[in-house]
């Protein structure tokens, strides 16, 4: 599913976020110390290969909201951004933290002529976000930046299953209503 947002395509899909091949830069659901993990951090990174971790060494630690941006080392993509969601019921305010993932990985996306950019649904998997407010702070922030973007043409959401990808759905279904 797709909109059309101020000249920026918005679309959700079902699939896997280290098989990207067509767009610039994936984001990466990434912990502090921008290290391998489970999830989508363990997916990117093993995707990646080692010199991803090397890389993210010297940037490493980040905070909650936090963007840092890497080369893709072995995936089909540019580059990676790395950002740190809030861990829910820990971090405070998850929604506000939330919304800086968002922001502050297409200001960089911004920054670095990224024309497309992916991103996974950042806190919903071991730092417990519920799922649905999550889907409405993301996209929420992606369709009120589309106004500001500039270099940003796409902007996907890679969700792992389809109950994932469902819930996304209708969210941008409620929320690009009316807008264009």
């Amino acid at each position: 599913m797709q909109r059309e947002v101020n000249g920026v395509t918005v679309e959700v899909v079902q699939g896997d976020i280290s098989d990207q091949e067509d767009v610039v830069a994936v984001v990466n659901a990434a912990n502090a110390r921008l290290q391998t993990g489970g999830g989508v951090a363990g997916a990117i990174h093993r995707a990646a290969g080692p010199g991803l971790a090397e890389e993210c060494r010297p940037l490493a630690p980040i905070s909650p909201g936090e963007a840092v941006i890497t080369g893709a080392h072995g995936l089909p993509n540019d580059h990676v951004i790395h950002t740190l969601g809030p861990v829910y019921g820990q971090d405070r305010p998850e929604e506000e933290l939330l919304a800086r993932c968002y922001r502050n990985s297409l200001a960089l996306a911004e920054e670095n002529v990224v024309a497309s950019v992916a991103f996974p649904a950042i806190s919903t998997g071991v730092f417990g976000y519920p799922l649905e407010d999550a889907a409405e702070v993301a996209l929420r922030v992606v369709l009120d930046e589309t106004q500001k973007l500039e270099g940003v043409r796409l902007v996907r959401f890679v969700l792992f299953s389809d109950r994932d990808a469902e819930v996304f759905e209708g969210k941008l279904s409620e929320l690009a209503e009316g807008r264009g």
